[in-house]
């Protein structure tokens, strides 16, 4: 239904704005998560920030232009995109097969790691090791690991609670024995306790973040490339996650091919 609704709108808009329309108007619009922290978020005055608006302020300094930032929710940010509401979107834009048939994705920002936490006095070294009636995994009602332990540790017990919050204490007070989740999100938690964490090494899953940029727009995609190589060369992204999420990026999001923009 999103694609087909991407389609139409995509058949109504008029073209998108051109590299050269962007920079000769003096201003970029990106289109940023505010309910998506710390990725992107409302701070005391009101104004959206967050590690996209971040990357985003560089972005708009180097070409020289001001930044606009529009505030998208995770239903409306492609058809905002393609209606030209947008130059570019942000808010954890994954890119996956069904997406790229409907927009173009940069180089990776960043990444999203689905992983196991768990504290240091725990065995567990790999995924199956939990499908064990004995290992109790805490989960976020109605997320995506639910479903995953269903299908792929049948055997684990599973403690849901209505938040992240309340499933890291969980396991801090020996409740549960680990969490499966995308953990970026969610280290965070672990600093309001002495326990000592652990993530296992191998994740279950890596999600490479992009900006996502109007199908055919390539000059605007290829510039927004160039722009993000120089900042992970320069440290800045790995310095801004830091800053925005309290610990590294769990995945090195360079370590991946790129995508070339469709021509």
């Amino acid at each position: 239904m999103l694609l087909a609704a991407c389609a139409l709108l995509a058949a109504a808009a008029s073209s998108a704005r051109t590299l050269d329309e962007i920079i000769a108007s003096k201003r970029i619009i990106f289109g940023v998560n505010p309910n998506l922290p710390p990725l992107g978020l409302y701070d005391a005055k009101n104004q959206i920030d967050g590690f996209d608006v971040a990357i985003a302020r560089k972005i708009a300094d180097a070409l020289g232009v001001t930044l606009e930032i529009v505030p998208v929710g995770p239903s409306d940010r492609i058809p905002f995109l393609l209606a030209d509401r947008v130059d570019v979107v942000t808010g954890g834009m994954t890119r996956t097969p069904d997406r790229l048939n409907a927009i173009d994705f940069t180089n990776p920002v960043n990444t999203e790691v689905m992983g196991i936490l768990t504290t240091a006095d725990k065995p567990y070294r790999e995924l199956n090791q939990l499908d064990d009636p004995r290992v109790t995994l805490v989960e976020v009602r109605g997320t995506t690991p639910v479903r995953f332990i269903k299908t792929k540790l049948p055997k684990a017990q599973v403690l849901l609670l209505d938040n992240y919050p309340d499933a890291i204490r969980a396991i801090a007070q020996g409740r549960a024995d680990a969490l499966i989740d995308v953990l970026d999100f969610v280290l965070v938690y672990t600093k309001n306790y002495s326990t000592k964490w652990r993530v296992v090494d191998v994740p279950i899953e890596v999600g490479y973040d992009c900006l996502g940029i109007r199908k055919g727009n390539v000059a605007l995609t290829q510039r927004m490339n160039k722009e993000i190589a120089v900042l992970h060369a320069d440290g800045f992204i790995a310095a801004s996650w830091l800053k925005w999420f309290g610990h590294p990026m769990l995945h090195d999001p360079t370590a991946v091919t790129p995508v070339a923009a469709s021509q």
